[in-house]
């Protein structure tokens, strides 16, 4: 027994931990290098955002779809064909000619957000069937995370190392060489389960919400373009009247894509809210961190004038900030009560964020700054999912930590469209005509309103039944209680359907 756990851990395992090694990197890699990409695609600062608000809609509406797609027809084989999508989109990166070719690889590239779950059904599949297997999943699922956080730092340290030496298509080459690596790592080290469910993919539901969403997206992005006009009206009402639809969907279908019912819920509703603000910092500020770093405050009077090497520490400081808020919640709310560690996780979060109004002027304390609301992002990251568990009927905790990654997923997207537009917000009639810097009031606008939402966040946690994140509440009849579930169980399915919380 002892040999083929070890030929679980250090064969199957092993092979995954490359693949959410190259996850991380993914995630660090391109963050120092964004102000030397929009100096070679020829746009603002403020159009990087776009990158991330493609990407993150698009994973929003993939992870479910294609999560789903691997317990249908083998976890092995979405996995590959994941992998194969961010390969195609990783070397298309290193070699796009213009800004609209760039935004559309990014978003694709977007497919690995599912990795993490389909890894961590692999593995439970691999060892469901040995004496200790939900103990062989926890340790795997551990040892994958820990490879997606590592990678995220080295990501952000090498990305801005080699963007100071290498040309901008040979630096943005190295992660697409990564995917490949871990692509044949897959093929040749991972076996087929041979585990396949049955059931169906709810496509009204998803193609609603995609439309939805795109719909609301495409109005946003029309402020960029033409400000306030009638046709962003015209599409934001188009965009909320499709979401409405897919709610009415929803309620009349057998297995639909979101349970309208589980998000009514008392003691779920909060938490998913909580999730997609804290989506508007964790995932939509990161953009903006990065080029108010970059920005040369001799040329506009702000900025902290970083190269991408020395702006890669900054980086890499506020992940690790992340890894380390998580580790001191499992700590923490072994002490206190986990509501209470989330509430002050948020505010940490909204203070680290306020703080940078008025306190931006050098790099440590801006390096400050954001450590603190760090090590609330990170507390914030490791507790939603097991908070939804706990919050949720015990058969609908899947379902329910899936719906924290992807409302959080969908807050980051229309957060960096948002702050997309308020970075570029007077460029035009503000000053140096020829600055490509965002402006100072549109980054003022971006702290302020992760601050705000974050202590928003802080509130409607208040609103959760003490007993909601220690015990299941009105759960149906004959349902057992979570205790008697047992954290193993829990705890799998937090790591199953979580796939970017280790995100930077």
């Amino acid at each position: 027994m002892a040999s083929r756990n070890v030929k679980l851990a250090g064969g199957v395992v092993g092979a995954l931990v490359v693949v959410e090694g190259t996850s991380g990197v993914l995630q660090g890699y391109y963050t120092p290098l964004l102000t030397d990409i929009a100096r070679h695609l020829g746009i603002h600062d403020a159009d990087v955002n776009w990158f991330e608000a493609a990407q993150l809609l698009l994973s929003a509406i993939v992870v479910p779809v294609l999560a789903r797609l691997g317990d249908m027809i083998g976890h092995r084989k979405v996995l590959i064909a994941s992998l194969i999508v961010t390969a195609l989109s990783s070397w298309a990166l290193a070699f796009a000619p213009s800004f609209p070719l760039f935004v559309l690889a990014w978003a694709i590239q977007g497919f690995y957000v599912v990795w993490l779950p389909l890894n961590v059904a692999i593995i439970h599949s691999r060892a469901r069937d040995k004496e200790n297997g939900a103990a062989l999943t926890r340790r795997g699922a551990g040892i994958i995370v820990a490879a997606l956080q590592a990678g995220a730092i080295l990501g952000a340290l090498a990305g801005g190392q080699l963007g100071g030496m290498l040309p901008l298509w040979a630096t943005l080459s190295v992660p697409a060489a990564m995917v490949t690596i871990a692509l044949v790592v897959v093929l040749f080290k991972v076996p087929d389960t041979g585990v396949r469910a049955g059931g169906s993919i709810d496509t009204r539901g998803t193609v609603i919400l995609t439309l939805g969403l795109l719909t609301l997206m495409g109005g946003l992005s029309l402020v960029r373009l033409d400000g306030f006009s009638p046709w962003v009206v015209v599409m934001v009402a188009i965009g909320l009247a499709l979401m409405w639809l897919f709610v009415r969907v929803e309620q009349g279908t057998d297995e639909p894509l979101v349970d309208i019912a589980l998000l009514k819920r008392p003691t779920v509703w909060p938490v998913i809210l909580t999730a997609t603000l804290f989506g508007v910092s964790v995932l939509g500020a990161q953009g903006p961190l990065s080029t108010f770093a970059r920005t040369d405050p001799d040329e506009v009077g702000y900025g902290l004038g970083l190269t991408s090497a020395t702006a890669s520490y900054l980086i890499g400081a506020y992940v690790m900030s992340l890894l380390v808020g998580a580790l001191l919640f499992a700590r923490l709310s072994t002490r206190y009560s986990p509501r209470a560690v989330l509430i002050a996780a948020s505010f940490l979060v909204a203070g680290g964020y306020l703080a940078l109004i008025p306190l931006h002027g050098s790099t440590a304390v801006v390096v400050s700054c954001m450590v603190v609301a760090g090590l609330g992002s990170g507390a914030l990251v490791a507790a939603l999912p097991a908070a939804a568990a706990s919050a949720a009927p015990p058969h609908q905790t899947a379902m329910a930590t899936g719906l924290t990654n992807t409302t959080k997923t969908i807050g980051g997207a229309f957060a960096s469209t948002a702050f997309a537009i308020a970075l570029v917000s007077g460029v035009a009639a503000g000053g140096s005509g020829e600055s490509t810097a965002g402006t100072l009031s549109g980054y003022i606008t971006v702290w302020a309103i992760c601050g705000g939402t974050a202590i928003v966040a802080a509130l409607a946690l208040f609103a959760v039944p003490k007993v909601a994140f220690t015990t299941n509440v009105e759960v149906e009849e004959g349902a057992a209680p979570l205790e008697a579930i047992g954290p193993d169980v829990v705890a799998s399915r937090v790591d199953l359907f979580d796939p970017k919380d280790g995100r930077a």
